[in-house]
């Protein structure tokens, strides 16, 4: 077992983040005969009539759309989908590479996604098993192991109770004592100051402006192929809600490569000053 001198937690969402598109739209759409701009119309209009959560009526879509097509809505379905999602280029190699090049500094990689897709779908991705944590939307199951109601639904605000999750150490979706209990900075496994979160949209924007304005960093993505996605963004710095934006190209030498890299570092040469400091500290008293 390696000696780390600790940890980093690198936060990802994942539609529009490591994978283009929404990951509803591979598989599952067209198995229920729809566009895919009907099912969201339908999914937001039934939020707009009965003033509902966009996340838990898309959930319930989803259900009822099944349901009047014969299809599965058991777990091993909804997994069975997410082996239909594409991912941006770069993306299954990334975690290796950015694990390998922080242990080379005695540090540890912790990667999470933090997302208000389905987690049934990303658990059937080629990526699931990089993930510590998945924290997402997932439905509950009936004896027979059949969806029958939403268990977590995670919109725009509900994303940041994870962040402070593992900041804390804690990973039990259902746990809200621990979460809320006080814990001095000095003891939370995961600082904020060693954060660093990926996002695309308005559903990050809570989450990237709350890493950045503690002391961590927040990076957001748009797809390379879609003209002006870069120039949409820029707001997002202009508001101080992010550090930087990037393209979704995650492979070696790629422009969030580099920079991921680069905030690794000065995680790194953060804490050497520290205990530095800390050292001339002790030599004064």
């Amino acid at each position: 077992m390696k000696n780390y001198r600790f940890t980093i937690a690198l936060i990802y969402d994942f539609d529009g983040t490591l994978a283009p598109g929404n990951m509803q739209e591979y598989d599952f759409i067209p198995a229920v005969g729809k566009s895919n701009k009907e099912f969201w119309h339908e999914a937001n209009s039934l939020a707009e009539e009965q003033d509902a959560d966009g996340v838990l009526t898309y959930m319930a879509r989803m259900i009822r759309e099944a349901k009047s097509k014969g299809l599965s809505i058991r777990r091993e379905a909804f997994r069975e989908s997410g082996r239909k999602v594409a991912l941006f280029t770069g993306v299954k190699e990334w975690f290796q590479r950015i694990n390998r090049y922080a242990e080379k500094r005695g540090i540890r990689i912790y990667h999470y996604i933090n997302s208000s897709g389905l987690k049934e779908i990303i658990e059937g991705t080629d990526i699931a098993r990089e993930f510590r944590k998945i924290y997402a939307c997932s439905f509950l199951y009936d004896v027979d192991g059949v969806a029958y109601w939403p268990a977590v639904a995670v919109n725009y605000t509900t994303k940041t109770q994870f962040l402070f999750k593992i900041n804390k150490g804690i990973e039990s979706v259902y746990d809200s004592k621990l979460v809320n209990r006080y814990v001095p900075e000095k003891q939370r496994p995961i600082p904020f100051r060693r954060m660093i979160y990926f996002g695309d949209g308005t559903t990050d924007i809570p989450c990237m402006r709350l890493v950045k304005s503690s002391g961590g960093y927040s990076i957001a993505v748009y797809n390379p192929s879609q003209k002006g996605a870069r120039r949409d963004l820029g707001a997002l710095i202009h508001d101080n809600r992010v550090n930087y934006v990037c393209p979704a190209d995650y492979s070696d030498g790629s422009e969030i490569d580099t920079l991921v890299k680069t905030i690794i570092d000065k995680i790194d040469l953060d804490d050497r000053l520290a205990a530095l400091q800390a050292d001339n500290d002790n030599d004064k008293q």
